[in-house]
């Protein structure tokens, strides 16, 4: 597959799917957790408690891995990114885009109909998963195939 085919399916993928689990590792060891994201650009960015453990693993290391997948039922039907990548927080002149952009996806964000969520929401932070490298897994062309994209030798 070109390099473009296989860029344009892995953010097809990603932008198909809403739910980034996040792998990261601290002196206490390896740990995951999901986050809603929004795709901007080859950013996941999402929002979190900064008491989270993945938050304050950052100190530790800032490189995590991550994986997006569609739910399947039937092992031909997976379908996947596995990434490799850094996180840091949003800087703050572009957190207001960050938070319409999510709000945009994420509807519930603004609706205030749920005082629990809202309150977490305004002592969250934004942060931004920038993606280094990509690896595709769709089965519907056998399986474990796996198509691999470095994202730091894309344009833009």
């Amino acid at each position: 597959m070109a390099t473009d085919d296989l860029a344009a399916r892995v953010m097809d993928v990603l932008k198909a799917n809403r739910v980034l689990t996040l792998a990261c590792r601290d002196a206490d060891g390896c740990w995951a957790a999901a986050v809603y994201y929004v795709v901007r650009g080859h950013t996941l960015v999402f929002c979190s408690s900064a008491k989270s453990r993945h938050v304050r693993a950052l100190q530790f290391d800032a490189r995590q891995a991550g994986e997006v997948h569609a739910d399947s039922a039937d092992w031909r039907s997976i379908l996947g990114v596995q990434l490799s990548g850094r996180v840091e927080g949003v800087p703050a002149g572009e957190v207001e885009d960050a938070r319409r952009d999510y709000a945009a996806r994420f509807p519930f964000v603004d609706d205030n109909a749920d005082p629990v969520l809202a309150q977490a929401l305004r002592g969250a932070s934004w942060f931004r998963y920038r993606i280094e490298r990509a690896v595709l897994i769709d089965n519907a062309n056998g399986f474990g195939q796996r198509l691999a994209w470095d994202v730091r030798e894309a344009p833009g």
